[in-house]
């Protein structure tokens, strides 16, 4: 990942979904460069990062991290990184839209956040 990308990732999302009060990354340099708070800054959104190496402040997407990594990444073998694009894609639609989560008393992530901006 780039500061290009997460930037543009970061946009899409605020057209899509509306800008959150606060965001939480890692210090990764993509997050930590000026291009990305800028960005963050301009739309008055609190930045929060977690301290290095504290994986436990960000225990929700670390958790889906593991899914993905245990679920699909470590199972299957991809021809390419195209391959390997596609079926991320598809695992991110099957959780989002389709998987019951326990944590979300058996509902679909889409659904309860849906739900929380009156989408559905």
């Amino acid at each position: 990942m780039d500061v290009y990308f997460c930037k543009s990732a970061l946009e899409e999302a605020l057209l899509i979904y509306g800008k959150p009060d606060i965001f939480n990354s890692d210090q990764g340099s993509q997050f930590t460069s000026k291009e990305f708070t800028r960005c963050l800054k301009q739309e008055n959104i609190k930045i929060s990062m977690d301290e290095k190496g504290r994986c436990y402040d960000n225990i929700l997407i670390e958790r889906l991290w593991r899914s993905l990594k245990y679920e699909l990444i470590y199972i299957y073998s991809f021809e390419d990184g195209k391959h390997l694009t596609e079926e991320v894609k598809k695992w991110f639609y099957f959780y989002n839209k389709e998987r019951f989560h326990q944590a979300l008393e058996y509902q679909m992530p889409e659904h309860v956040y849906g739900q929380s901006l009156n989408l559905t």
